[in-house]
């Protein structure tokens, strides 16, 4: 590989085999990446969907496991007195030739600051030892020739139609279409409808980027129409039928649904990259207000993510004069909350100590939002960013926030001049809790809002049961609305999976004793769930029972619950779709969706 020529300062041959011992771990991490992201393919073309989401949780640890393979092996081949600081700076500038002709550079610079983040004291996170800013650019990397990073295709010379059904086929699935001609001929009337009557200009063109996105159960096609200077972002879902043959399911070209589609409220798509910065630049040209950091994630490269995100806030800090301060709502039993006002983001800190009733520790909440960050969110659950030892400015804290800090989570807070430590902490896209916004409706005598939060709120529960997610506390305050006014779960402490819950019907009192007692009559279970019991601390606001009820009833009903624990255990992977059911082409029968489901998306997502 060719090395930058660097002055002759450049000695330390410890600094040189450190560089190289990085970035073949980095290698081998995206080597693996990209295999599991081919994989998707047959899982798609199989339909093996177990198979599918096992391969995408497993994917998420990748990092982790290589970042800790390339630590094991420096701390067991060097000494730590071997490991100057000058030895440190000369293996960022080894590495950074080690870069030059590389294809993800952004990704090994910052798998080069995990290794050295895991060794180094965080005293040394300073350009001079890590990345805190970028060196190598990702601009004009080039692709193999074989593998582009888009196609380009001119249906001013074959025809629209015949162009879309090249494109389709380029993709190679070895799975036959049930009736290719029909969908193409949908698609062809549905993009026609985009672009308009506007006369074709001479650079018209169709850019369809190389990798299928795999996720769930469906693959997309994620591309871009160009006239003269206007461009029209599309995706084509690709699903099965129980036939195991393909459709074209759709056309999504409103920015909204291709916004929601690529939400941080949805599970990673798996799509294989050769240079991942070329795929993000193309997804911005669709995307322009979603950030980067947000499209490195949600292409499952969340560790670049992170790093992203945390350079646009120490830019936002630097820019910006306001003070963290207490989130709003009502104090979480668990987390302590606080937030930026000008920031769009909420920060999380794990309580030391816990009142009754919880009872739970931190390595078990952890555990909780660890299991959401592998779990198929279904566009229900925040994710989350995970950040270990974050300097704060601490001139920027309130005083009252910073009471509570010392207060509630002395051991995670340390002061060390004018920066504040936090030792951990999860970062989270900011919303509206649900009981506010309910309030706030009702203030306005807003009857439609109201309504509409409780649709939301009970379309967000079916949603998570459909994916064996039970959210144990379902109180309004648990639950966030987003600026699409979609209602998400963000308090991830009493989670559990539905197949582990045991729901049950409270039983008939046998004396008047009983019927009277405060205390339960009969025994309760650790993971024991009485679903009619959830109206006593849910209902109790006669307008927003009025709804509940008119929309949810079911989900008082131990029949409701076992039903649908029923159907996860009998290995039923249901569809919940991304986009509106009333843009479909057709009501494909041959879906999983059960009959609970197929409205609710309709009446939710139509209301975006």
């Amino acid at each position: 590989m060719t090395q930058i020529a660097f002055p002759k300062l450049l000695s330390s041959q410890i600094a040189f085999d450190i560089a190289r011992t990085i970035r073949d771990g980095f290698d081998k991490h995206y080597r693996l990446f990209r295999r599991t992201s081919r994989d998707a393919k047959l899982h798609f073309e199989q339909g093996a969907w177990a198979v599918a989401q096992q391969a995408a949780r497993e994917r998420i640890g990748f990092y982790d496991q290589r970042v800790q393979e390339c630590v094991q092996m420096l701390e067991d081949e060097y000494d730590e007195a071997e490991l100057t600081d000058e030895v440190w700076r000369e293996l960022k500038l080894h590495y950074i030739g080690m870069l030059s002709d590389h294809k993800q550079p952004e990704l090994a610079e910052t798998f080069f600051n995990s290794v050295c983040c895991n060794i180094l004291h965080r005293t040394y996170f300073h350009n001079d030892f890590i990345f805190v800013r970028p060196v190598v650019s990702t601009e004009y990397i080039e692709t193999e020739e074989l593998n582009p990073t888009y196609r380009v295709y001119y249906p001013g010379k074959d025809g629209l139609r015949f162009t879309l059904k090249r494109i389709i086929t380029n993709f190679q699935l070895n799975c036959a279409f049930a009736d290719l001609d029909r969908d193409v001929g949908q698609v062809e009337v549905r993009l026609k409808q985009i672009f308009g009557g506007a006369r074709l200009e001479p650079n018209h063109q169709i850019q369809v980027l190389s990798g299928l996105f795999y996720r769930n159960k469906g693959a997309y096609i994620v591309g871009k129409g160009i006239n003269g200077s206007r461009e029209y972002p599309f995706v084509v879902p690709i699903l099965h039928n129980r036939k195991n043959e393909l459709f074209l399911d759709t056309v999504l070209f409103d920015h909204e649904q291709i916004t929601i589609l690529f939400s941080f409220t949805r599970a990673y798509f798996l799509v294989d990259m050769e240079v991942p910065s070329a795929y993000v630049q193309f997804l911005r040209s669709l995307l322009p207000r979603k950030p980067r950091s947000e499209i490195y994630t949600i292409l499952g490269l969340q560790k670049q993510g992170k790093t992203l995100f945390y350079r646009d806030y120490l830019q936002h800090l630097k820019h910006s004069s306001d003070h963290f301060e207490i989130a709003p709502g009502i104090r979480g039993l668990v987390m302590l909350v606080f937030a930026l006002p000008s920031f769009p983001y909420v920060f999380k800190v794990i309580k030391d100590f816990f009142p009754a009733p919880k009872e739970t520790t931190r390595a078990q909440i952890k555990e909780k939002y660890l299991l959401v960050k592998h779990h198929d969110r279904v566009g229900r659950m925040a994710d989350t960013l995970e950040y270990s030892n974050v300097a704060f400015p601490r001139a920027r804290f309130a005083e009252a926030l910073l009471a509570e800090l010392k207060h509630f989570a002395p051991s995670l807070v340390e002061e060390d001049g004018e920066q504040l430590i936090i030792k951990h902490l999860y970062i989270e896209r900011r919303m509206v809790p649900l009981n506010i916004w309910l309030s706030n409706a009702e203030k306005e005598n807003d009857e439609a809002m109201v309504e509409h939060g409780l649709l939301e709120y009970g379309n967000a529960i079916k949603e998570l049961v459909a994916a064996n997610i039970f959210p144990g506390d379902m109180l309004y305050k648990n639950f966030g609305v987003t600026r699409h006014q979609r209602v998400v779960f963000y308090d991830y402490d009493e989670i559990e999976y539905i197949t582990d819950c045991n729901f049950r019907v409270i039983p008939q009192a046998r004396t008047e004793e009983e019927e009277m007692s405060a205390e339960p009559w009969y025994n309760i279970g650790k993971h024991d769930v009485f679903p009619e019991q959830f109206g006593s601390f849910l209902l109790g606001n006669p307008r927003i029972r009025k709804y509940f009820m008119k929309h949810h009833a079911d989900l008082l009903t131990q029949q409701f619950w076992q039903g649908r624990k029923q159907r996860i255990q009998d290995g039923i992977i249901e569809d919940v779709f991304p986009y509106p059911q009333n843009i479909r082409f057709c009501n494909q029968s041959s879906l999983t969706t059960p009959a609970y489901i197929a409205p609710l998306i309709l009446e939710n997502l139509h209301n975006e």
